[in-house]
């Protein structure tokens, strides 16, 4: 216990001023309010962040979503109208003590609302200042708008999803949301410890579309060494260097009838152990066990 409240508090003293909405901005700042921020998150005054109905239940109860509740926990909030003088004062106040200012609109429009890094700079010198962008400023796409699937589409991430005869495939986990959010995070706390040994603050910026790029690392090694795009393979691993490498199901007739089995064959420790999990312990040490002539794919009838 004294370890898990060392984490929680390693960001103790550090003041978040959150313009950020839906998933990829929350996702981020909720990562620094559990490690000790102190967030305080700029809502609109006519019904909070939209987030707070997304996803909303049948019932018709004015509670805040789920999806809002799981991308928000231990934040404050506060109501202001950006489009006000006075909105605009107030905030620009909250600025004067924060140390990151972060905000996840439109391209173009926090400038508009007259809270640029330029702007808020000038009334805080350090601060480190975050926008969230679906393509990088610069590119043909800068001014385009982006959700989750928008970034796995143009990230690769799609591309390199799903059977090899099949049409490409969004995986189920939002990746170019909280994925780009925990990239995020992790410039923030860069950006403070640098802030740390140096006193100066800085703006950052990452795209959704290229944060992807993170996360296909893989595809990418094996485009660099094959000379061809990754190509989708379902759930083998991409590169097929490791054979076999699949998900079996188990033989049935017994109470786990419904469990499947991943096996991925990286090294020869996890060879011999396969071999041994499925009764076939002979094979240790003959010709299969070389990976270079393992060609074949393993059937679900040899994991029975």
């Amino acid at each position: 216990m004294a370890a898990e409240s060392s984490v929680a508090d390693c960001l103790a003293g550090v003041r978040v001023l959150d313009f950020t909405q839906f998933e990829v901005g929350p996702s981020c700042t909720e990562a620094l309010a559990w490690l000790g921020a102190e967030v305080v998150k700029i809502e609109n005054p006519n019904g909070g962040e939209a987030g707070r109905l997304l996803l909303y239940g049948a019932t018709g109860n004015a509670q805040d979503s789920w999806y809002f509740l799981l991308f928000n926990a231990n934040k404050k909030s506060v109501t202001v109208n950006l489009k006000s003088e006075r909105g605009l004062a107030l905030v620009k106040d909250l600025a004067k003590s924060a140390d990151i200012v972060i905000e996840n609109f439109a391209p173009g429009a926090i400038e508009r609302l007259g809270l640029s890094y330029d702007a808020v700079r000038a009334v805080n010198p350090n601060i480190i200042y975050a926008q969230v962008k679906g393509f990088g400023t610069g590119g043909p796409y800068e001014n385009n708008l982006a959700f989750d699937m928008i970034a796995q589409a143009t990230g690769g991430v799609m591309s390199i999803t799903g059977e090899s005869d099949g049409p490409p495939l969004k995986p189920g986990v939002t990746l170019g949301d909280t994925g780009t959010g925990m990239l995020l995070a992790i410039s923030l706390l860069g950006a403070l410890y640098r802030r740390r040994n140096t006193g100066q603050g800085e703006r950052i910026e990452i795209a959704m579309q290229d944060a992807m790029l993170q996360y296909i690392r893989v595809a990418l090694s094996s485009q660099a060494t094959q000379g061809t795009a990754a190509k989708r393979n379902g759930a083998k691993i991409l590169s097929g260097f490791a054979v076999p490498s699949g998900i079996y199901p188990c033989k049935p007739g017994g109470p786990n009838d419904y469990v499947y089995v991943y096996t991925s064959r990286t090294n020869p420790a996890h060879w011999r152990r396969l071999l041994e999990v499925i009764g076939r312990a002979d094979l240790i040490g003959a010709r299969a066990s070389i990976p270079a002539s393992r060609a074949w794919t393993m059937s679900p009838r040899s994991m029975r």
